[in-house]
């Protein structure tokens, strides 16, 4: 059978990325699959990332490795208790008194209450992050290598609030820091006189780097956050869940109408000649079992859950490859005309 090329967008997630940690292992055991390009924001960032490094060491296997060793120790590092009410404690014992004050209710909430008081420079000044040393782990000199998919690692620059794209020699520990940076947990990173925050605001994941700068017109979205629920949330965990979803959505939805929008053209004749590219889009997603998990598992990295939602995220791709591999380099196989009609 005929070999393809596919190009990967990974949405963010934190702790959810195991689900794309198990995609990925799947679409790399596919020999006749290749992925020219990867534009990835936050864990995404991070997934894309260990991919890269382990390929251009020992291709797919290597690839493969990376990403097990990487998760296995983010598991490692998870907290046995509440994960946002620890990481208040290890950045800032002083705040001890108040974490028990506020412990009266949920843990969540007590972290959250916290984070709306206090912001990072206060509670955590020296500026800790608790994934520095395990991204700084990763060869990033490896980053520009031609072996194995090109990288853009999507941010946001808090002062322009535009979107800020890193390839090539400019993705470094500090870039996917900065695409995974939750401003009311980590101070902003400065890069070169810059600061930027979590690329989901403004572009989860940004899907033009990939029209400009691949040839393969499929575009493979590994979607983290549900777009669609059936129930009107009424519960405040709920509620908040759901606002975090639809925000770190909205970036996307747009490109992909926008994506509709040019596809409209090129079929009715207005658009004409090699410029414009027709792109196909395809998703692998598992909306079940993302839509059972709340906002707080994000930041939860526990064991159990990173290897279920890797087993989730394999089963995910492989269902996508047996129904769809005909579809690819002809035919979109999600409808984006029904999606926003």
């Amino acid at each position: 059978m005929a070999s393809k090329t596919i190009n990967l967008a990974l949405q963010g997630g934190g702790a959810h990325g195991a689900l794309t940690w198990g995609v990925l292992v799947r679409l790399l055991e596919e020999e006749r699959l290749d992925i020219e390009g990867i534009t990835a924001t936050s864990a995404g960032a991070m997934n894309a990332a260990a991919l890269k490094c382990g390929w251009v060491t020992d291709g797919r296997a290597g690839a493969i490795a990376k990403l097990d060793t990487f998760w296995r120790a983010v598991a490692e590092r998870s907290p046995a208790s509440n994960p946002l009410m620890h990481w208040l404690q290890v950045v800032n014992p002083m705040l001890g008194m108040g974490l028990t004050a506020f412990q009266t209710g949920p843990g969540y909430f007590a972290g959250e209450t916290l984070t709306r008081v206090f912001s990072p420079y206060d509670f955590n000044p020296c500026n800790f992050h608790p994934l520095r040393d395990l991204i700084g782990e990763l060869n990033f000199a490896s980053m520009d290598e031609p072996e194995g998919p090109d990288l853009f690692i999507c941010a946001t620059n808090v002062r322009t609030g535009k979107i800020k794209v890193f390839q090539g020699e400019e993705i470094s520990t500090d870039a996917v820091l900065a695409s995974a940076c939750l401003p009311t947990l980590f101070q902003a990173i400065e890069i070169d006189g810059e600061a930027y925050w979590d690329g989901g605001y403004i572009g989860n994941p940004a899907l033009f780097p990939l029209f400009y700068e691949t040839e393969t017109r499929d575009i493979v979205i590994v979607h983290i956050n549900p777009i669609e629920r059936d129930e009107v949330p009424v519960r405040a965990t709920d509620i908040l869940n759901r606002i975090n979803e639809i925000s770190f959505n909205s970036s996307l939805l747009r490109e992909l109408r926008n994506i509709d929008f040019v596809k409209r053209l090129i079929e009715d004749g207005v658009l004409a000649g090699t410029r414009f590219k027709d792109v196909l889009i395809h998703s692998i997603r598992d909306d079940d079992t993302m839509a059972a998990l709340g906002v707080a598992s994000k930041l939860q990295p526990d064991r159990t859950l990173l290897e279920d939602l890797r087993a989730k995220g394999y089963a995910a791709a492989d269902t996508f490859l047996q129904e769809n591999w005909q579809n690819l380099g002809k035919r979109s196989s999600v409808d984006l005309r029904a999606m926003f009609e």
